[in-house]
């Protein structure tokens, strides 16, 4: 096999992906300060995802219900409360009660924080309230987020386990039949790539490289949009293992090769069927600024300035590759960074590392250094950085 990147394909747009607009976040602040609440929580939500309260009166109290993916979020701002509730499951006579039960209070510690589960009657219900002068804006920000990820990713877990049923069936909108064809040959590259490289890693006995190999694939399939139920959630699970370094790192690299192992031999049909597009109340990755991509890179400058002067090509390629794809999985980038990324990723798809390397390097300390700041200027940034 020739010593060449891995291909890449930026994903479709999602029709409901919400993208952070950073300018409502410093009124959020503001407004706290100023201690005008209300302001300060519609601010967030703005942030958030300014569709939500378009065309809506917010002289009033303010109620807002929406999707997200297969929950339901409720979230209601009075003059003296805020709270977000969200229905989630339904307990039915065929549900393993005790084990669900036990399962919710396990969850109820970690990893919710603020929100809890209740059960009422048979129905269990995410559920947070709390005056409106504590609303800070980034544990308002948190509450919803935490609600709106485990609402959306416990639901298809727990019914597949636990036998539960949703409480009300999610409404999707099926990608269109070009759209279909297009995301399965992404999806069929993917699992390509990544058999071709784990037997390439294998033959060249490089076997640290295949927690590479498995970071780029998952990460890859986990970016697009469109992928949701339990597909999205497993990824969600063995990515986290896969970059968790408390866990011993053979034992992580095994798990994920197993489960890579029964993704690929998946049927299409099986893995179509968590592939759709979903209405959204908030973009499941973490909110962004100029300032926190910043900080997050400073963490990986000393090693990519380490494979720079030992002039190791293979090793800084992957490195970037896996660490750019983690941004995009990580943070709702604004539209510029995003881009850049992706221009990039595409650009080097089947070059050589030493081809590949200085390109992805020069993304990066672009990202890192922040000069990616500014959206006017960020048009034709790309072809500008290799000019």
């Amino acid at each position: 096999m020739e010593n060449v990147l891995p291909r890449y394909k930026r994903p479709l747009t999602s029709i409901d992906d919400p993208t952070n607009k950073v300018e409502y976040w410093d009124v959020a602040i503001d407004a706290f300060d100023e201690k005008d609440f209300k302001k300060s929580i519609i601010a967030v939500i703005n942030y958030m995802n300014p569709k939500l309260l378009e065309d809506k009166n917010i002289d009033g109290d303010v109620e807002i219900v929406q999707m997200q993916g297969s929950a339901e979020i409720h979230v209601k701002i009075t003059e003296k409360q805020f709270s977000v509730k969200a229905p989630f499951l339904k307990i039915t006579d065929q549900t393993n009660k005790i084990a669900l039960l036990r399962k919710v209070a396990e969850v109820n510690f970690s990893p919710l924080s603020l929100a809890q589960i209740q059960l009422e009657k048979d129905e269990l219900w995410f559920e947070y309230e709390m005056p409106i002068e504590l609303s800070q804006p980034h544990k308002v920000y948190d509450i919803i987020r935490n609600v709106c990820v485990y609402a959306d990713d416990y639901d298809d877990m727990f019914i597949a386990k636990y036998k539960a049923s949703f409480y009300k069936e999610p409404e999707y909108t099926p990608l269109s039949t070009s759209e279909k064809e297009e995301v399965w040959q992404q999806i069929t590259t993917v699992f390509e790539d990544y058999k071709n490289y784990t037997q390439f890693f294998k033959d060249k006995r490089w076997d640290d490289f295949q927690w590479d190999n498995l970071a780029i694939s998952m990460l890859k399939i986990s970016n697009m949009p469109y992928v949701h139920g339990k597909l999205r959630s497993d990824l969600i699970e063995y990515i986290g293992n896969l970059f968790n370094a408390d866990i011993d790192f053979n034992f992580r690299v095994d798990k994920c090769v197993n489960f890579m192992k029964k993704l690929t031999e998946k049927p299409q049909e099986e893995i179509m069927k968590n592939v759709y597009h979903a209405e959204q109340f908030i973009s499941l990755r973490w909110r962004s600024s100029a300032q926190i991509i910043t900080d997050r890179l400073k963490h990986n400058l000393e090693r990519v300035q380490q494979y720079e002067k030992e002039e190791s090509n293979f090793n800084l390629s992957y490195y970037l590759q896996f660490n750019l794809l983690k941004l995009i999985y990580d943070y709702n980038l604004e539209d510029h960074y995003k881009k850049a990324i992706e221009d990039v990723l595409e650009e080097v798809a089947g070059l050589s590392p030493t081809d590949a390397a200085p390109k992805l390097s020069k993304v990066f300390h672009a990202l890192q250094s922040g000069s990616i700041n500014n959206k006017k200027e960020s048009k034709g940034f790309f072809s500008k950085l290799f000019s």
